[in-house]
């Protein structure tokens, strides 16, 4: 990363480092500005804060040294060659042909090699199969920036994975910011200048997938920057993340991502974004095995849980969209639309149809279409027919777009308070009414600032009032299908809500361990489970409630513990290796008198004997009966580090499936936005009768949870607690069942 340090760092390459993050070398720059120092992590030893490389000498050199460079017809570096001396001339750089044995490149004057340049370039493209060779050469020369375009490295195999971590350390060490290797020529493409607006940044690991993005300066959408990021053995998504969201042009950054490459990173770098309330809208792949395997072989990194993804992009406001039209469609609205002045959206249409197929699909994506006013519905009646429903979605008939009705419906509506966004779906055209419909559209978004959204649904695309009218406007936002619209208008509304109250849970982050985690370490015990007993022991470390119990090795033993725990009771065996212990009859419950307890210990003994299961004693617990049962538990992930999950527990908890996980830090209100998106979350508020249940205590479970998590993540491979037995209101949550193994 940047700003980190080695002893066999040279002069030259320390300066080619800071060169690369700055004007001159000094301290680390973090993400809000202020110098990194050694307490920028939490708890768990993770930073808080991340560099953000100054990249304006990468996009804008001022100086560019080809290495490989050829003008011999024939030759792919021949090709690369000349597209870089265009884009070079576009950009005002100067472009140094790098060859051993040629005395010019397209009539430019080449040199033998990089220390014979007649300046420091800015940016060196390495266009030779093993660029390894040259990093060192280029840190000597004080060249910051470096693009390796080569194949054949960690997409290949272990081999070329190998080779791309010499690579790697290679630009580590001299302190050289290098792109690639396998990517492209996607950063020297030639963007266009007489765009106006704010601008869509986009970020991708493979360049063919960002070409619908690039297209879109056909239709008038400006972009600003593309990172084709390739294998990322160094420069990786995040820091063009980070980058793009310091650039004023910057309205909104896309992003196609196949594998991340560090986790922690990206959520740092997502974080900046939601601070400066920047949209950024993504395509990761790998949401299935089949897709997982494919992202893998194509750029050598894992992709992760995909669930730990979803829920780490969510919990930092980055929206998430399945297709490249989804992306190209949600970007430009979020790029170029103002922020909403309400929630509210209204649906207009010349088709009851129409209308009502919208609103069906609007209403199932989450959006809220207010009932407009009696006032405001007899406002429209002046201009529509009374038989006409006006109320939301708002059917004009068709008749009124062809005349002077037209404007004053679109206006009337815009300026109703409860509407912030006016969509209008038009199936299809139908001259000259739809071209007028179009003008008048177009004339209010001018004049309101609400936005404005336009389905123009015909197949063709041609017609005048879609290339001319509707694409000419930057205040009109213009969609080809339905589900675009409603994908990009929630993740709109969405977005301003999420920024709006955005708080960075790096801020609040914990830095220095609590006496409880102290307490804890001494109960772990490296590579294995704990049993029930132990785990619980690691819950009341952290102040989780348990119930009343005791472990106990023998009958007699067992009955004075019922005694002291209070009838009626529960009986567990108890040992590190039991995970599951209702599938082999080692719980016995509502337990009433002494000769039952007395039974059930010698059961209990006999089964695990029969099973082969080596006790280290029988616990016998307070029976605790009334209660919504959740699971709330730590696991790993092999991108992020520890995460928690909460969810609806019991013994079918494996088939209900239905739990939220989030990336530590986070604060209460990602936990109840857990809650929130649980399909069974109305079981909390109480159902057939039952008393609605302490959410407030199982949120109090859920962050100390977290601060587990945190202190000892890395030395506690998974936690379990189920189920949790969440109380009727006020009466709190108690760790009936707990499961923990250690790393």
């Amino acid at each position: 990363m940047l700003g980190s340090t080695h002893g066999t760092l040279t002069t030259n390459s320390r300066h080619a480092r800071a060169v690369a993050c700055g004007e001159h070398p000094g301290p680390a720059v973090r993400a809000d500005g202020e110098s990194a120092t050694a307490d920028d992590t939490d708890v768990s030893g993770r930073p808080l804060h991340r560099e953000v490389p100054d990249l304006d000498r990468f996009f804008r050199p001022g100086s560019v040294a080809v290495i490989g460079a050829s003008d011999t017809e024939g030759r792919p570096n021949t090709g690369i060659t000349r597209q870089l001396i265009h884009w070079a001339e576009r950009v005002g750089a100067r472009v140094h042909p790098v060859h051993p044995t040629r005395q010019s490149v397209f009539g430019l004057p080449c040199h033998p090699s990089v220390a014979a340049l007649p300046e420091r370039a800015d940016l060196a493209v390495l266009l030779v199969s093993d660029p390894l060779p040259l990093i060192e050469e280029l840190a000597e020369a004080e060249i910051g920036f470096a693009v390796a375009f080569a194949s054949g490295f960690a997409e290949t195999g272990p081999e070329g994975a190998e080779a791309q971590e010499r690579l790697a350390a290679a630009a580590h060490r001299s302190g050289v910011r290098l792109l690639g290797p396998n990517t492209n020529l996607n950063a020297f493409e030639v963007f266009r200048e007489d765009l106006d607006g704010p601008a869509i940044a986009l970020i991708t690991q493979s360049g063919h997938q960002g070409r619908p993005l690039f297209a879109l300066q056909d239709l008038g959408i400006r972009l600003s920057h593309w990172a084709p990021t390739g294998n990322e053995a160094d420069l990786e998504s995040a820091d063009f993340l980070s980058y793009f969201t310091t650039r004023p042009e910057v309205g909104a950054i896309a992003m196609y991502v196949e594998g991340l490459k560090d986790g922690r990173g990206f959520l740092l770098a997502a974080d900046r974004a939601a601070r400066a309330r920047v949209p950024v809208v993504a395509v990761k792949v790998g949401r299935t095995e089949t897709g997982a395997r494919t992202a893998a072989s194509h750029t050598g990194k894992l992709t992760g849980s995909d669930a730990v993804v979803d829920a780490a992009m969510r919990q930092y406001g980055v929206i998430r969209v399945a297709g490249l039209d989804e992306l190209q469609d949600t970007a430009t609205l979020l790029a170029r639309a103002r922020p909403p002045r309400a929630e509210g959206v209204a649906v207009y249409a010349i088709s009851g149809g129409t209308g009502a197929h919208f609103a069906d699909l609007a209403t199932a994506a989450g959006l809220r279409l207010p009932v407009l006013s009696a006032a405001k519905q007899a406002e429209l009646h002046q201009w529509i027919p009374e038989y006409l429903s006006v109320a939301n979605p708002i059917d004009n008939g068709g008749h009124p777009v062809g005349d002077w009705r037209g404007r004053k419906l679109i206006d009337a509506i815009l300026a109703d308070p409860s509407v912030g966004v006016l969509i209008c779906p038009i199936t299809g055209p139908f001259p000259p009414m739809s071209d007028k419909l179009a003008q008048d559209l177009v004339d209010a978004a001018e004049q309101t600032d609400k936005q404005v959204c336009v389905v123009w649904g015909s197949p063709l695309g041609t017609e005048e009032a879609y290339r001319t009218t509707l694409l000419g406007s930057s205040r009109v936002a213009t969609f080809r299908t339905f589900g675009n619209c409603v994908t990009a208008v929630r993740a709109y509304l969405d977005h301003h809500r999420f920024t709006a109250g955005y708080r960075s849970p790096f801020d609040d982050a914990p830095r220095t361990a609590s006496p409880s985690a102290r307490k804890a370490r001494a109960l772990l015990r490296p590579g294995e489970r704990l049993s029930e007993y132990a785990a619980k022991q690691l819950l009341r470390a952290y102040g989780i409630r348990v119930p009343r119990e005791q472990l106990v090795t023998s009958a007699a033993a067992a009955v004075r513990a019922a005694g002291l725990v209070g009838y009626p009771v529960v009986m567990k065996g108890s040992a590190p290796q039991l995970a599951h212990k209702t599938e082999l009859g080692l719980v016995k419950v509502g337990l009433t008198s002494a000769s039952q307890v007395r039974d059930a210990y010698r059961e209990l003994t006999d089964i695990a004997r029969y099973e082969g299961v080596e006790l280290d004693g029988v616990l016998v617990c307070q029976m605790v009966e009334r209660g919504v049962e959740m699971v709330v538990g730590i696991s790993q992930d092999s991108l992020f580090g520890p995460t928690v999950t909460v969810g609806l527990g019991g013994v079918l908890v494996e088939v209900l499936r239905d739990a939220a996980v989030r990336v530590p830090p986070f604060g209460e209100e990602q936990v109840r936005a857990m809650l929130g998106e649980l399909r069974g979350r109305a079981l909390l508020d109480g159902v057939r009768g039952a008393p609605a249940a302490d959410v407030e205590a199982l949120v109090e479970v859920v962050l100390r949870v977290q601060r587990m998590a945190l202190e000892l993540g890395d030395d506690l491979a998974e936690l379990d607690i189920n189920p949790l037995m969440v109380l009727p209101r006020g009466q709190g949550a108690v760790a009936l069942d707990a499961l923990a193994v250690c790393r």
